[in-house]
């Protein structure tokens, strides 16, 4: 069963280190993350009472975690670190109250695109065994923006699936960077596939 609202209250942000005096600052971008996603509004952290409210991160974070995976970037692998912190939806929800924020920032059509529920066909390649179908599967499943996941067909080392999802497509594979999948292609010109993905290894 999906965790309703999880990534919408989860932030990521790139560190260098595991230290204190970082890991402040990151928590500070990962809940400014949250705010701008939960009220659509990019210029609300321009407002002083949003600012000092971020500021305290600290106060609304719940957990957090480190999360490293090799980037090839610059031709050499290197290590990159990521801090992911989930952050308390209780106390975030008030904060926003308290602030005079709703959610979607008031705005209607984004509002309904929050509910807006879709059946999607996607492609996942790098399944080399029932553990990494099963990665698959849970990451999917504990995401709070998909509501059902159906095999559809298998073929060599690929899976299709079809996703129902709440709001667009697009939403999703934003939210998908911080787990095992990751997105190869989000309009591929194949009939029938909205979005091509691949299993981390």
């Amino acid at each position: 069963m999906a965790n309703a609202g999880a990534s919408l209250y989860t932030g990521q942000v790139p560190v260098n280190s595991q230290s204190d005096a970082e890991r402040g600052e990151a928590l500070k971008s990962a809940l400014a993350q949250v705010v701008v996603k939960l009220t659509g509004d990019t210029a609300v952290l321009a407002k002083p009472d949003v600012a000092k409210a971020v500021a305290g991160a600290e106060h609304y974070v719940q957990q957090y975690q480190y999360t490293q995976e090799m980037a090839t970037d610059t031709g050499q692998p290197q290590a990159r670190l990521t801090l992911v912190a989930q952050f308390d939806r209780d106390a975030v929800d008030k904060l926003l109250r308290d602030l005079g924020l709703a959610h979607g920032g008031g705005d209607a059509p984004q509002a309904a695109a929050e509910v807006q529920s879709g059946s999607y066909h996607v492609w996942v390649s790098g399944i080399n065994s029932a553990e990494d179908y099963a990665r698959l599967i849970g990451s999917l499943s504990r995401n709070e923006l998909v509501r059902g996941v159906q095999a559809e067909q298998a073929r060599g080392d690929g899976v299709q699936l079809r996703l129902d999802v709440t709001g667009p497509l697009s939403r999703l594979l934003e939210t998908l960077s911080a787990g095992p999948v990751r997105v190869l292609n989000a309009k591929p010109p194949v009939t029938g596939v909205d979005a091509l993905l691949g299993m981390q290894p």
